[in-house]
């Protein structure tokens, strides 16, 4: 049987004024890798003024090192974090498996390569961090200074609050990727600066889901000068990591952090809650005919098929969720209009945030209004997105307005409104607004189905009675198609043709 191939691994030494240590770095690799794998070696100088680049050139020529190396200088300094988006795409370009981070002033032990490369061999991790804090007082024993020791602990504890998270360090600089999982997030749009390693967490594990493997490893601190100013890196890291949170929530968009792997359902039901979709299904009649514009992968038609015996036409730019069946279905993106669709023909006509989505809304609810001429009085539930809620005016009034994966300004809407335009809009295209009501932010979906989330969702209700456009985060109306002037002119020209018969009658 044919041996499998080494994996390819790349070594990669970020060195900056680094001419005392890098010799020592390079020698204490273990020549045993190569045993095991396919290892070369990557040294980017990033633009020492000392002699980093000619003695990391010196002690590959007699140092005797077991590895092919390169060796790179950056003309430009380009910052802790810019040096590493060089190293990983170098690796992407070369076809790596795996890339190793090492830092050219000895601080993390080369030695342990051996076993964190080792643990991608167990399931797939994106990445295998040295960690400092898994020992208990490890890092104080292997010389880290007390205030750092602090700083990184509460750091820590505070980005696995804010994250879910359980990571035992998120500061260690000691690193290895899958390179696969590196072609898998915009790492080339993080920082330059010492929070790269904050925000390529947050990509990897947060948003993209893949895996942290955490192990152990020794501290070691010696004459280094330290480069990282304590108080700035610290407040990045907060910040880098409340913007991820807030962009869970769909309050803050930031396209660095935009790697979520792509989500089979474009909606989540909201029917455990007062939402858009528990107002709708307690106004839809058992057994009735129910067309559904928009139907985003089919929940809410399917609840109303199989709970209410409803008759329900779907129609959307998407197929319906696998498993999901309903009575009729028309895959039309609604941009292109309604011809040819069984508009007329129902009881009742759904429209639950469409209507934002739309290239020109008042052209299609024209002809949303001149399909349904026949039927005036034909019920229609629509609800859209709120522009006047309160976080969207708030952000504007701290300079922010970013498109986002979700919620009000997500990046799929093109038309956003108020009570007051989207009341205007939908009288202008011939409907008579019966109610228009105002629905809390849907806290459960964001926060989890828990207390807290309950507690926000009764006091956003309770706003909603002091202001309905500050604190809607949705907008629900109930309409109906007023009579087509067409319409009218016809039946005035019926009623007059009855009128003279009657006349014609009496004489």
């Amino acid at each position: 049987m044919a041996k499998s191939p080494k994996k390819r691994v790349l070594i990669f030494i970020v060195a900056y004024h680094a001419e005392s240590t890098i010799a020592s770095v390079l020698s204490r690799i273990p020549a045993s890798l190569n045993e095991t794998y396919d290892v070369d070696i990557l040294i980017i100088d990033d633009s020492s003024r000392d002699l980093t680049f000619a003695k990391s050139h010196e002690a590959v020529s007699h140092a005797g090192i077991p590895f092919d190396v390169r060796i790179l200088f950056n003309p430009v300094n380009q910052g802790y974090g810019g040096n590493q988006k060089l190293g990983y795409r170098y690796a992407i370009e070369h076809g790596y498996d795996y890339v190793a981070l090492l830092h050219g002033d000895g601080q993390y032990a080369p030695e342990c390569l051996p076993d964190l490369l080792g643990a991608f061999a167990e399931g797939d991790p994106a990445a295998v961090y040295g960690s400092r804090m898994l020992q208990p007082a490890g890092a104080l024993r292997g010389g880290m200074p007390l205030y750092k020791y602090v700083g990184n602990k509460i750091l820590t504890w505070t980005q696995n609050r804010l994250l879910r998270s359980r990571l035992s360090e998120f500061h260690s600089g000691y690193r290895l990727y899958s390179v696969d999982a590196l072609r898998s997030v915009p790492f080339e749009r993080n920082s330059n600066d010492f929070h790269f390693d904050t925000e390529i967490i947050i990509q990897l594990m947060f948003f993209a889901k893949r895996e942290i493997r955490e192990l152990p490893i020794p501290t070691y601190y010696g004459d280094e000068i330290c480069r990282v100013n304590g108080l700035s890196y610290a407040l990045n890291v907060i910040i880098s990591t409340l913007k991820a949170r807030l962009q869970e929530l769909g309050i803050f968009y930031d396209r660095r952090y935009d790697c979520a792997p792509v989500a089979l359902e474009h909606y989540t039901p909201k029917f455990e809650y007062p939402s858009t979709h528990t107002y709708a299904y307690r106004l839809v009649p058992e057994h009735s005919r129910v067309l559904d514009i928009g139907c985003a992968g089919g929940y809410m038609a399917a609840a109303l098929k199989e709970r209410k015996a409803c008759y329900v036409t779907g129609i959307d730019a998407f197929p319906l969720e696998e498993g999901v069946r309903l009575d009729e279905f028309y895959l039309r993106d609604l941009n292109q209009g309604l011809d040819g669709l069984p508009v007329a023909d129902q009881d009742i006509v759904l429209m639950l945030d469409v209507i934002e989505h739309l290239a020109s809304p008042e052209r299609f609810l024209d002809q949303l209004h001149e399909s349904l001429a026949a039927k005036p009085g034909i019920p229609i539930i629509i609800s859209t997105a709120n522009i006047g809620f309160i976080i969207p005016r708030l952000m504007l009034l701290l300079g922010q307005f970013n498109y986002g994966k979700r919620g009000i300004l997500d990046v799929t809407h093109t038309r956003l409104f108020t009570f007051s335009s989207f009341r205007r809009c939908l009288e202008q295209s011939g409907f008579h607004v019966l109610e228009m009501k105002a629905v809390p932010g849907p806290f459960p979906l964001a926060l989890g189905d828990r207390p807290l989330s309950r507690f926000l969702l009764g006091v956003n209700q309770f706003l909603i009675r002091i202001s309905r456009g500050l604190f809607g985060y949705q907008i629900f109306a109930r309409i109906t198609p007023r009579p087509t002037v067409a319409y009218l002119l016809e039946a005035a020209h019926a009623e007059s043709a009855r009128k003279v018969r009657a006349l014609e009658s009496v004489s």
